[in-house]
């Protein structure tokens, strides 16, 4: 059954993943504008004047194509919940490595490279993951609720 709530969660969880993988998600500008850092799901790019220093991060991307594949395939194990909820359970542990990944980059390596008093700006990125994380969290809660009224009914035959 595709029409149940947690479908449309779990495509919300696909939809967010590639938006992280696809936009920016974070970004900091020097107070005089010489130097600025960008964090996107594929590389660290600081650049100064008409110089740039990338360090790749690729591995975001791969992480976040990796989290919307098993969340779209979670959506056709409706038949399954117990699995279906397994994959979402999956998802949140994948999530919180992409966070983490995403939190050290900022706040462990590009936060201080230039002007400790500026702060950086979460981009859309960003808020993507966190709408999809918040998605993929509703659609183990609505699997789990679904598989307790399956169970119920079970026992009333």
């Amino acid at each position: 059954m595709l029409q149940r709530i947690q479908t449309l969660f779990l495509a919300i969880v696909v939809v967010g993943m590639v938006g992280m993988i696809s936009l920016p998600i974070w970004e900091k500008v020097a107070v005089d504008a010489t130097q600025s850092v960008q964090l996107t799901a594929l590389r660290l790019t600081h650049t100064t004047g008409n110089s740039s220093m990338i360090t790749p991060t690729w591995y975001l991307a791969l992480l976040g194509a990796l989290i919307a594949g098993v969340a779209l395939f979670a959506i056709f194990q409706y038949k399954n919940r117990l699995l279906q909820s397994g994959l979402c359970a999956v998802n949140s542990i994948l999530m919180t490595i992409i966070m983490g990944l995403v939190m050290y980059f900022i706040f462990g390596k590009a936060k201080n490279l230039f002007g400790v008093s500026a702060s950086g700006d979460f981009s859309f990125g960003f808020y993507s993951l966190i709408v999809a994380m918040l998605a993929n969290v509703l659609a183990n809660r609505f699997i789990r609720r679904d598989e307790k009224f399956v169970r119920s009914q079970d026992r009333m035959r």
